[in-house]
Parts: C-alpha cells; structure tokens; sequence
C-alpha cells in the first residue's frame, strides 16, 4: 500500500488541529491593550501548542520520507497518534482560560505523554514493517530524544498538581529539545 495517502490525510488532519487551535482564542471586547492582558495566557498556551505540534507534523514528515510502503497496522498505529494530537486543542483551551492551573496542566501532559507513546509505537510499527536493517530502523537507532520525552511528560504531570509553571517549563523543554532538527533520517537517507 503507498504512502501517499497517509500522508496526505495526517498533513490535513494537522492542519485542522492548529485551525481549531486558532480559532478557539476569542477576540478582546475592547480596543486598548488591557483588554489583551486576560488573552496572554491563551496565547502561550497556543504558542507552546503550535511549537509542539509543528514538531509532530516535522518528524511525521521525516519518518514517512525514510519509508516506501505502509499496512494496516501502520494506518491504525497513526490514527492513534493522530487521536492523540486531535485533543491538543481542547487541552490547550482549558489550560489557557485557567491561566495554567494544576489540572488542566496535568491534563496537556497528560495528551503530550500519550502523543508521545503513540509516536513510539508508530517507529515501532514502521520498523517491524520494513525491518531492523531499514534505512529508517538505521536513523532512528535507540531514539533517545522520544523516550527522554515520554519520560519527562510522565515525570512533570504529578510534577503539575505541586508546580504547574514547573511543569510547564517541562513542556517547553521538551519541544525545545526537538526544535533541533533531527538530522538522523536526513543523514541515513542522503547516504
């Protein structure tokens, strides 16, 4: 089965997400700068959002650039990735308008974490489908950056309910560790 379709159909399953994102923060009633002061932290909420799922949608790309065919397996194993990141916006909603309250923090962890094991066993599936000598099984190696995550997700969810700002530092942490472009599937690839 190709790849195409998957794809296509995760590219605009993520591309509705930050549209929704989006259109969920709600314009000022008022036009002078105090009535943006309730609207800043929706906006970080978004902003941390948008990072994270830009990051999704950038590896998404990679992992599919390493392979050449997928099965139905490989289908489910993204639908639960994209479940996953389909309650982004929601959680991010209820984080901002609470102003990062204890569980609506735990809450974003709580999606992130499970985003980031659904991300897992989607390598996990491509892998088995194109083997433990693939170009991708080569790239992703022990993939050390996607268990690092799941666990600091796992380690700052309890962490929220005593220091949600702690834990949102965890967050932000996290995405700032894979803003740097993983050059592993470029470097296998071009070889």
């Amino acid at each position: 089965m190709s790849k195409g379709r998957l794809e296509a159909f995760s590219d605009a399953v993520i591309a509705i997400i930050i549209t929704i994102m989006v259109l969920e923060m709600k314009v000022p009633h008022g036009a002078d700068m105090e009535a943006m002061r309730p609207l800043i932290p929706v906006f970080l909420s978004y902003v941390l959002s948008f990072i994270h799922l830009g990051i999704y949608w950038n590896n998404h790309h990679h992992l599919l650039q390493a392979i050449k065919h997928v099965n139905g397996r490989i289908l489910w194993a993204n639908m639960h990735l994209l479940f996953w990141l389909s309650l982004v916006p929601f959680v991010t909603g209820w984080m901002g308008e609470n102003r990062f309250a204890a569980r609506p923090v735990a809450l974003y962890g709580t999606v992130l974490l499970f985003a980031g094991i659904a991300y897992f066993i989607l390598t996990l599936a491509l892998i088995s489908h194109h083997g433990r000598d693939s170009a991708l099984a080569a790239a992703l190696g022990r993939d050390f950056k996607g268990k690092v995550s799941i666990v600091a997700y796992a380690v700052a969810i309890p962490l929220s309910f005593m220091h949600p700002w702690i834990a949102c530092a965890i967050y932000i942490l996290v995405a700032v560790m894979w803003l740097i472009p993983d050059r592993r599937i470029e470097k296998v690839l071009t070889q």
